[in-house]
């Protein structure tokens, strides 16, 4: 019988991530001293600009873009809100097309966007992806017209950690159509990918805090100079008149702060990250039978294809059972991973990332995903080792469509 770990064991890095202590050190003289409105003009109104300030130059530094290029906004979802119906909304008042193009694997931050964007007259390609995520830069390319107005294709995805071919992308749509804005979501390569917005030739792109040890509730969206957007938040002239609101002070110098320490310590904390992983890619189909690993696949014969992978990404369908009753064993066990977005938990249709890769609906319902992080030990990937198998013969088991069920 498996010992139970000695503290809880968080495997779902991608949903959220804790926030650093250095983090919350560093935010709090915007939450107790520096409290005012940067957009004032006396003393405490300026201490809170000048923190204001210093944080969107850490950032635009780390982006190597400058400062007036960042609007800090509410968090990821609002980023990609932002992105899309602000270029999408600015090409059609230049009169220049209404053709946006994305991917059938997207957060639904984006899915979402781009379909109440259709009911509104747009129209919009969605690019297939093959079995590992991957999507075609040809397909994307000969789907680029004079019309195509907007591409948004995301750096990673969240459920199967795929990484995208983004800079060849933004030269196959450059190549075709100069004028095409090109977004990413770029929310979960923040501290895991160069995020370097030249090298990937990017127009717009969306980060969130909370994935990278900051806090919740902010956000960013990097836009390229002269690239068309329209305001979406109106009732203020913050963020040069293109996002109204109170900045969050506190909560941007905290988003400052966190992406400044995962890019300080990217080199050890991505060796970190992928020993734990390729331990999960290679552990759990070693000692689990009837699983498939989902996303970039790997194989000793050709470590390098990992490269094409988050570095904290292991995900996973199992066969004959649903993946719900597994996360509620392995809580109880003293474990926290997921099926898969959290913005879609408690959802009873398949995810449609799976879908999208061909994964059979049934199959796609015994999903797993877990995002390993900087506090997670070789010591705790063991426990949960250890602790799947008897979780998911026991549930197999009860299970009608099991065959050993069915024999005896």
């Amino acid at each position: 019988m498996t010992s139970a770990p000695p503290e809880r064991i968080y495997l779902d890095h991608a949903a959220t991530t804790p926030l650093d202590p250095r983090v919350l050190e560093a935010m709090m003289p915007y939450l107790t001293t520096a409290w005012g409105n940067p957009s004032s003009l006396y003393a405490e109104a300026q201490d809170a600009r000048r923190g204001l300030d210093s944080a969107r130059a850490t950032i635009a530094g780390i982006l190597g873009c400058r400062p007036n290029d960042l609007i800090f906004t509410a968090g990821g979802s609002e980023s990609d809100n932002l992105a899309l119906r602000g270029a999408a909304w600015a090409a059609r008042r230049a009169g220049r097309g209404d053709h946006i193009i994305t991917s059938a694997i997207e957060h639904h931050a984006v899915l979402h966007t781009t379909e109440r964007l259709e009911q509104a007259g747009y129209r919009v390609t969605y690019l297939g992806v093959d079995g590992e995520g991957f999507i075609d830069i040809s397909e994307l390319q000969d789907a680029v017209g004079d019309d195509t107005i907007l591409v948004s294709v995301m750096y990673v995805n969240n459920e199967a950690g795929t990484v995208e071919p983004l800079a060849e992308a933004v030269r196959a749509v450059k190549e075709k159509n100069r004028k095409t804005v090109f977004h990413t979501d770029a929310v979960q390569a923040a501290g895991i990918l160069d995020l370097d917005v030249d090298s990937l030739g990017v127009d717009l792109l969306s980060l969130a805090a909370h994935k990278f040890y900051g806090p919740k509730g902010v956000g960013a969206l990097y836009v390229r100079p002269r690239t068309p957007l329209f305001p979406q938040q109106l009732g203020g002239a913050q963020e040069k008149n293109r996002r109204a609101g109170t900045e969050n002070v506190a909560g941007v110098f905290g988003m400052a702060a966190s992406l400044q320490l995962a890019y300080d310590e990217f080199d050890s904390r991505t060796a970190h990250y992928r020993d734990l992983r390729d331990r999960l890619l290679f552990g759990v189909p070693e000692r689990v039978p009837n699983v498939h690993v989902t996303g970039p696949q790997p194989s000793s014969a050709h470590p390098e294809a990992l490269e094409g992978r988050a570095a904290n990404n292991a995900s996973f369908c199992f066969e004959y059972i649903e993946g719900e009753p597994i996360l509620i064993a392995l809580d109880l066990a003293g474990v926290a991973c997921s099926s898969g977005s959290a913005c879609t938990t408690g959802s009873l249709e398949p995810s449609h990332v799976l879908t999208a890769m061909g994964v059979p609906e049934d199959l796609a319902r015994g999903s797993m995903r877990l995002t390993v992080g900087a506090s997670n030990t070789r010591d705790q990937i063991e426990y949960f080792l250890e602790t799947l198998p008897g979780i998911v013969s026991r549930l197999r088991s009860l299970s009608p469509t099991w065959p050993e069920r069915t024999r005896s």
